[in-house]
């Protein structure tokens, strides 16, 4: 493509508005505004980069010069706004490779969604967007490598559960300085309840959230975090939710409030899930159809590397404790948990990394010779994980690794085919992420942490601090880091290496690396 330089890509807004009203027309009830001429800053909630394929990566912005206003639009008027965007080779945009605009429409919140294509595999690529006279901030993201490419290392780290009254977002800024190729978000980007906490961050809206509006200004309000914004801004995510972008607990259309009819909470899921849409780089295949919205995908990295992004809310059987030995529940739906093995099997990838929201390995809290297992993750659908566990060795699935958020801690665990029998056979490694946030400060143990280990001789290791997790893939091994913060409830705080751990290429199990 041709070089595009920036006092052209500043004279494209007429020349594009003026042809793209037609275009936009069909999707959307709202007349069309050919030249934005907007008085305050619209990317008041930076930008972002996404679901990294070899030729291409999603690009992301919202526009909202008043990202709290009480009618959840953002300061924005009802008109279809052309947005401009440009990538480049360099962060001056010396060289641009692809440049084009799209239309930010009132019906999805003026988000911007861009599937960039024509990308050169495994590249660093700079963009930007424009709206009249206002420049985003420029962000940074890195495709995939070709499809079966000989990749020799991948970095990336997860993270989960950002509770913005509970504290700061620290642990993003250092996650920020990291080299990373792809960040996974695990779920709980937003909280739904009313807290205000302590630290001057409240809540906005100040209530629960039920409404579209109160959906938008919450995710909102989370996005101007500048350190958040940081780190969207240096690298590709792929996201996943668990419960509280909706509502604490839920499962498929139940509520956990008993006076929410299922009819009523559908109409509050497909507010969350649109205005989760709105909010993260996700790619038009994943615009919800009511309160329905296909998250569930798959990312590969050449020979090296499998993501496999699960959704374990929208399609799993309600939390019922009298029910948790049924053989007919489900965690991920009969679909998705067909589309996850036949996609294990099939892989040609060294490693399988699962992108899970909570824990998968039996954590038992009784050291005695009863069970304490909790309903709400893998250990309240047993029969659900052990379909999973036994599919995996008959389909001769290597180097599984499954990567957790949710529980507000760190852990480790080999998975066994049999909990119950340590000698069965390890079918994978479960590393459980800490929250950024959600818990407050936190500690080295607390008493769940001592009873997990009493109880679950599977587990090795476990932390309550906040921080966020790198790891490093190779064909010969996989590294991971458990990156910690010492608080939360005050900015500034440093981040240190708490443990380290190795799983081998071709042996199951997680061993500690004391180096």
């Amino acid at each position: 493509m041709a070089r595009l330089h920036r006092r052209t890509f500043l004279g494209l807004t007429g020349a594009a508005g003026a042809g793209a009203a037609a275009a936009v027309a069909g999707f959307s009830a709202a007349p069309a505004w050919a030249d934005p001429r907007l008085a305050d800053n619209p990317f008041t909630l930076g930008v972002a980069s996404g679901d990294p394929l070899p030729d291409g990566v999603v690009l992301w912005t919202r526009l909202a010069p008043d990202p709290v206003a009480v009618d959840g639009l953002g300061g924005m008027p009802r008109r279809v706004v052309p947005v401009n965007w440009q990538v480049a080779e360099d962060e001056r945009f010396h060289n641009v490779v692809r440049a084009g605009a799209e239309h930010a429409t009132p019906e999805l919140g003026h988000s911007v969604h861009v599937e960039v294509t024509g990308l050169r595999p495994g590249r660093e690529y700079y963009y930007r967007f424009r709206v009249g006279k206002h420049l985003s901030p420029i962000g940074r993201t890195r495709t995939a490598p070709a499809y079966g490419a000989d990749r020799r290392q991948l970095a990336f780290a997860f993270v989960s559960c950002q509770n913005l009254p509970t504290g700061h977002f620290t642990a993003y800024r250092h996650l920020a300085d990291e080299d990373l190729d792809l960040v996974l978000h695990l779920g709980d980007y937003i909280y739904e309840g009313p807290a205000a906490g302590t630290l001057g961050r409240p809540h906005l809206p100040a209530a629960e959230i039920f409404s579209l509006a109160d959906y938008r200004i919450r995710h909102a309000q989370y996005k101007t975090d500048p350190d958040l914004q940081l780190a969207h801004a240096r690298f590709p995510w792929a996201v996943t939710w668990d419960d509280h972008e909706v509502e604490n607990n839920y499962a498929g259309d139940v509520s956990e409030d008993p006076t929410q009819s299922p009819e009523s909470f559908r109409q509050r899921r497909a507010f969350a899930y649109q205005a989760y849409y709105e909010h993260l780089p996700l790619r038009r295949a994943n615009i919800p159809q009511g309160s329905d919205m296909r998250l569930y995908r798959r990312l590969t990295y050449g020979n090296l590397a499998q993501f496999n992004i699960l959704d374990g809310r929208q399609y799993r059987s309600d939390q019922v404790p009298a029910e948790m030995d049924d053989p007919s529940r489900t965690m991920l739906g009969a679909t998705q948990e067909k589309w996850l093995l036949d996609g294990l099997s099939a892989s040609t990838a060294r490693w399988n990394v699962l992108g899970n929201q909570t824990v998968i390995a039996q954590a038992d809290r009784d050291p005695g010779p009863g069970k304490k297992l909790p309903d709400d993750n893998w250990n309240g659908y047993a029969a659900a994980r052990q379909r999973l566990f036994d599919g995996v060795v008959e389909r001769g699935v290597r180097n599984m690794v499954v990567v957790t958020g949710d529980a507000h801690c760190s852990m480790v665990a080999d998975l066994k085919q049999n909990f119950d029998d340590q000698s069965s056979r390890t079918v994978g490694v479960e590393f459980l992420g800490t929250s950024i946030t959600s818990g407050g400060d936190g500690s080295d143990m607390d008493t769940r942490g001592t009873e997990w280990l009493a109880s679950n001789p599977h587990m090795k290791f476990y932390n309550a601090r906040r921080g966020y997790v790198r790891c490093l893939l190779t064909h010969d091994q996989m590294r991971t880091d458990y990156r910690i913060v010492p608080f939360v409830t005050q900015s500034g705080a440093p981040v240190s290496t708490r443990a380290s751990f190795v799983v081998e290429n071709g042996r199951p199990g997680a061993q500690a690396d004391t180096a």
